[in-house]
């Protein structure tokens, strides 16, 4: 019964990533509901595979980590840019992805997710320019960070979670 949980856990946590990339590319946000589902599939997730993967201290520290590197972030862009830089949605889908990744691995989550989004900014700048004919300054270029995250969250999950199948004797 805990192999069916544990894959509906995963299975849940991706459908939940798509459906929050595609709010964020369209609303530019990250509803609370679709982040606490993250959040709780991932306890769920750790609970049914008895801490293989993160043990319980990595889980607080990876949600810490995750969480308060982007609020610092967020809290020294928003200073020096004296604007909204990162939404606190994207604070808390950090916070959660901890859960799942643990220390070490959300921080390389979080490096991947922000060259994710910064190829992102450039291919979205440079096709705006090709059909507007019109040059768009990568200083003043809004895109959201969320789908560039969830980038991160997938590729390092990808690369931690491969085992999953022999740990579930599959």
């Amino acid at each position: 019964m805990t192999t069916v949980i544990t894959i509906a856990c995963l299975c849940s946590t991706l459908y939940l990533l798509g459906v929050l990339t595609y709010i964020d590319l369209k609303y530019r946000l990250l509803p609370n509901p679709y982040v606490a589902g993250v959040f709780v599939m991932g306890i769920t997730f750790q609970i049914t595979t008895n801490f293989h993967f993160v043990s319980p201290i990595d889980i607080i520290g990876g949600m810490i980590a995750g969480g308060g590197l982007l609020f610092f972030v967020r809290y020294i862009a928003n200073r020096a840019y004296n604007q909204d830089t990162l939404g606190l949605g994207d604070v808390k889908l950090m916070g959660a992805a901890g859960i799942w990744l643990g220390v070490e691995h959300i921080f390389l989550a979080i490096s991947l997710g922000a060259f994710a989004g910064l190829v992102h900014g450039i291919l979205y700048a440079h096709t705006t320019s090709k059909k507007t004919g019109e040059n768009i300054p990568l200083t003043t270029l809004s895109i959201p960070a969320g789908p560039g995250f969830i980038f991160g969250i997938i590729a390092v999950g990808i690369f931690k979670f491969y085992t999953l199948p022999l740990y579930l004797g599959l």
